[in-house]
């Protein structure tokens, strides 16, 4: 059996692409949910929280895929105090039955952000 490849988001000259599909599977790089322009402007957990799951939604959607699809979740934070705010707003936007998580701390983000969220997602 062929499994059907797709690079979603993918730029020329870019080191990867936001999501990949394998099969019935979607792997979705790690989110950090820029503004319009691709910057990181807000220092506020909650809105960067908001803007990563959207980032995630909208490469999950654009490979046909759903947020219900989601089963597995690593979210990397900056700031452990952050982490209660960050759960309010992940327990809003992120479908019941919740995925498997996965929650880290790391020394520091690309661009300043103060959360990356990944994803799998599989077509069931």
């Amino acid at each position: 059996m062929k499994v059907q490849e797709q690079a979603i988001g993918f730029t020329p000259g870019m080191l990867f692409s936001n999501g990949y599909v394998a099969g019935n599977t979607l792997y979705v790089a790690g989110q950090q949910g820029p503004d319009s322009k691709g910057n990181v402007t807000s220092t506020d957990i909650t809105q960067q929280t908001t803007n990563a799951i959207a980032a995630v939604k909208q490469v999950a959607e654009e490979a046909g895929f759903e947020m219900s699809d989601i089963v597995s979740v690593t979210v990397y934070v900056t700031d452990l105090n952050d982490v209660p705010k960050m759960n309010e707003v992940y327990r809003k936007l992120i479908p019941d039955p919740k995925p498997a998580r996965v929650a880290l701390r790391v020394a520091g983000l690309i661009g300043g952000a103060k959360i990356e969220i990944a994803a799998v997602a599989v077509k069931h």
